[in-house]
C-alpha cells in the first residue's frame, strides 16, 4: 500500500475558512461617483421632506436614507435650505429651460404652442420630484419666508415671464385681442396648481386628469382673451 504523503487534500480557501469560523469578505458595491452621489443624496432628501415636512426633516434621516456617512452629505450640501435649493435646481429648473426654449422656438399658433407646453408640463411636473416640491413649497412656504423667496425668484418669476411671452406673442400676432394674461400670468398657471393640491390631497380616492384638465382650461382661457384662428 502507498504510504500516505502526510499532504492534506486541497481545499479551497473560502471553505477552509467558514470552518474555522471566518466568514469570507463581502464585496463592497461599486462606489458612487460624485454626480451620482449628489442625486441620491438629494432623492432621499425628497422623500424626508415629503415625508415629515421641511421643519421636521433631519440631516441624519437624509444621511441613512441616501445610504451615506452624514459627513458625506456635508460635501455636497451645507443644510436643508442647501438641499431644498438643489432639488428646485436639478428638479425644476430645467422644465422651466426647455419651456422657455420651446417658446422661443415654436412656429405654429399660440393655441399649438400651449398644447405642447400642457404635454410638457403634464410629463415633466405631474407625477414627479418636481410636482412634490410644487406641494412642499405650498405646504412649507408660509413658514420660510426664506425659500418662499428663493422658489418665488427661481421657479414661480420666471414661469410667470414665460407665460407672459405666450400672451404677448398672441397679441403681436393677432391671434388673441386682450392682454389680460401678460397683466396677470396667473389666470395661466392656476390650474396646474389646482391640479397638484386635488391630486395630492384627493387624488388616491378621485383623481383629476391634469392633462384633460388644463386643455379645458386653455379652451375658457383663449375665449376670454378674445381667440381668433388666423
Amino acid at each position: 500500500m502507498a504510504r500516505p504523503s502526510g499532504r492534506q487534500p486541497d481545499i479551497p480557501a473560502q471553505v477552509s475558512r467558514r470552518a474555522a469560523g471566518v466568514e469570507p469578505r463581502r464585496r463592497r458595491a461599486p462606489a458612487m461617483d460624485k454626480a451620482e452621489r449628489r442625486r441620491a443624496i438629494l432623492a432621499a432628501a425628497l422623500t424626508v421632506f415629503s415625508d415629515h415636512g421641511f421643519a421636521g426633516a433631519r440631516l441624519d434621516d437624509v444621511a441613512r436614507h441616501a445610504g451615506v456617512a452624514k459627513g458625506t452629505l456635508y460635501l455636497h450640501f451645507a443644510d436643508k435650505e442647501a438641499l431644498f435649493r438643489g432639488l428646485v435646481e436639478q428638479d425644476i429648473a430645467p422644465v422651466l429651460a426647455d419651456a422657455d426654449a420651446v417658446v422661443g422656438l415654436f412656429p405654429g399658433s399660440t393655441r399649438d404652442l400651449i398644447d405642447r407646453l400642457i404635454v410638457l408640463i403634464t410629463q415633466r411636473v405631474m407625477g414627479t420630484p418636481a410636482e412634490a416640491l410644487v406641494r412642499l413649497m405650498i405646504a412649507e412656504g408660509p413658514r420660510f419666508p426664506e425659500l418662499a423667496a428663493f422658489y418665488h425668484r427661481e421657479v414661480v418669476s420666471r414661469g410667470l415671464a414665460i407665460v407672459r411671452k405666450i400672451a404677448q406673442r398672441g397679441l403681436d400676432r393677432g391671434e388673441i385681442t386682450s392682454d389680460l394674461a401678460v397683466r396677470f400670468p396667473q389666470l395661466v398657471i392656476s390650474p396646474a396648481i389646482v391640479a397638484v393640491i386635488w391630486n395630492g390631497m384627493f387624488g388616491a380616492f378621485d383623481p383629476l386628469d391634469a392633462k384633460a384638465f388644463l386643455a379645458a382650461h386653455r379652451d375658457l382661457l383663449l375665449r376670454g382673451l378674445g381667440w381668433r384662428d388666423m
